[in-house]
C-alpha cells in the first residue's frame, strides 16, 4: 500500500510579511524634549504631513500647503553666505 497524496487545501493563503511603520522617523529628540514634525491642521495631531518638493501634504484629507518661490530663493542665498 502506497502513501496517499494530499491535495493542497483551498481557501488558505500564504502569510505575507508587512513592512514596519516608520512613525519613529517623524519624532526628533532635542535635549530632554521630544518634538514632532508638522501635523495636519484638519485631521489633528495624530496625522503627519508629507514633505515633498516645496509642499507639505496630508494623505488622509488631501490638505496641502505650498512654500513660495521667494522663500526658497532667500533660504538658498542664506545658505551660500
Amino acid at each position: 500500500m502506497g502513501k496517499k497524496k494530499s491535495k493542497p487545501k483551498k481557501g488558505k493563503k500564504p502569510t505575507k510579511n508587512k513592512k514596519t511603520s516608520k512613525k519613529y522617523s517623524k519624532y526628533k529628540i532635542i535635549g530632554d524634549k521630544i518634538t514632532r514634525e508638522k501635523t495636519c491642521p484638519r485631521c489633528g495631531p495624530g496625522i503627519f504631513l508629507m514633505n515633498s518638493q516645496g509642499r507639505v501634504y496630508c494623505g488622509k484629507c488631501h490638505y496641502s500647503e505650498f512654500e513660495s518661490k521667494k522663500e526658497n530663493k532667500e533660504d538658498k542665498k542664506e545658505e551660500i553666505k
